[in-house]
Order: C-alpha cells, then sequence, then structure tokens
C-alpha cells in the first residue's frame, strides 16, 4: 500500500534505511522534502496510521527479525532499531505485539 502513494514510498524506503534514526518524523518530512504536515496527510490517506506508527511498525519488524536471527543483546537490537535502550524496545514490542522480548525471541508461533 505504501507504494500506491510517491511520498509514501519514499517514506518508507527512508525509515528502512534510517532505523538507528531518533529525530522520527521531522528529520524524515525535511529529508523528503514535505511537510510534516503532507507527510501526516500522505501517511493517513495511504495507510491510515501516522506517520510516528508507521516508523514504531518498522522498527518493531526489523527488531523482531534480528531478535529471531541474531544473537544480538535486546540492548543492541534496541539502538540498532532507534531505541534509546532495552526497555523502550521491551515497552514497545509489548504493546504493538503483545508479547515480551523474549517470547518474540523465541520463534514465529508466539508472535
Amino acid at each position: 500500500m505504501a507504494r500506491a502513494d510517491p511520498v509514501v514510498a519514499r517514506f518508507e524506503q527512508w525509515v528502512r534505511s534510517h532505523l538507528d534514526d531518533h529525530g522520527g518524523v521531522p528529520v524524515a518530512a525535511r529529508a523528503l522534502g514535505v511537510s510534516e504536515r503532507t507527510l501526516q496527510r500522505a501517511t493517513a490517506s495511504a495507510l491510515g496510521v501516522s506517520p510516528l506508527d508507521f516508523i514504531t511498525a518498522i522498527r518493531v519488524e526489523h527488531a523482531a527479525h534480528l531478535l529471531r536471527t541474531t544473537d544480538l543483546s535486546t540492548e543492541a537490537v534496541a539502538e540498532r532499531v532507534g531505541y534509546a535502550n532495552a526497555s523502550t524496545l521491551r515497552s514497545v514490542v509489548r504493546r504493538h505485539r503483545g508479547v515480551t522480548v523474549r517470547e518474540l525471541r523465541a520463534g514465529p508461533s508466539v508472535a
């Protein structure tokens, strides 16, 4: 669905290549050459979510992949996906996936 809107497609590409960037939506909008409001409207229209929710979904998706496929510590995974610490990652995973990081690491049958 992100491919249907060129702004959202560029946003997705930017997010995936800047997962560890802590600047969030303002930095992304500037990098794309659009206003935050334009980015907000585009993601809401194309995806039904806010830009921040979209960033979070991509971060959690990538964190889940790293947790399942590497031996990286939770702290290292958190840093790679743009969270300041493992505690933040644990909280976000619990909120968005409904499981603990340990359960998520255990395998695909959990989440």
